[in-house]
């Protein structure tokens, strides 16, 4: 609890005598216990007010599917491209990566995908001749 171990919350509480003294140690004894009570009717106030206003009970969210800690972009981008089929398709595989891709565009499975046929021409770099000044559109900036 709040990082105190036992003998730690032993020691507080012989302080607290010690300091507050036994005379007063009932009347703030007394104080604890209504602000516990006050913060247990608050938080069961609060799980009643989200029941009435969202219509869901806490206990039944599912905070796992919540978890930003989930959150993997490059499966969410996967699952959008990819049809159903396909996406079984790649959860049913079991293979390396490129094996999987390649079984997926509906090419052979024992090809690489890195083979040169696979992989798109880069496209050619226009150089300009010294001095000569990059293109600017006015109507860009």
């Amino acid at each position: 609890m709040f990082g105190i171990n036992t003998p730690e919350l032993i020691l507080i509480l012989v302080l607290a005598l010690l300091v507050i003294g036994p005379t007063r140690l009932p009347g703030y004894v007394e104080k604890l216990k209504n602000l516990i009570r006050e913060v247990r009717r608050m938080a069961s106030g609060a799980r009643e007010t989200i029941k009435e206003e969202a219509g869901v009970d806490i206990d039944d969210i599912d905070w796992k599917k919540l978890d930003p800690r989930q959150y993997d972009p490059r499966r969410i981008i996967r699952e959008a491209l990819l049809d159903d089929g396909d996406l079984d398709t790649l959860k049913s595989l079991k293979a390396a990566p490129g094996d999987a891709l390649a079984s997926v565009l509906g090419k052979d499975s024992g090809k690489a995908v890195t083979t040169p046929e696979a992989i798109p021409a880069a496209p050619e770099v226009v150089r300009l001749a010294p001095g000569q000044l990059a293109p600017y559109d006015v109507e860009a900036t």
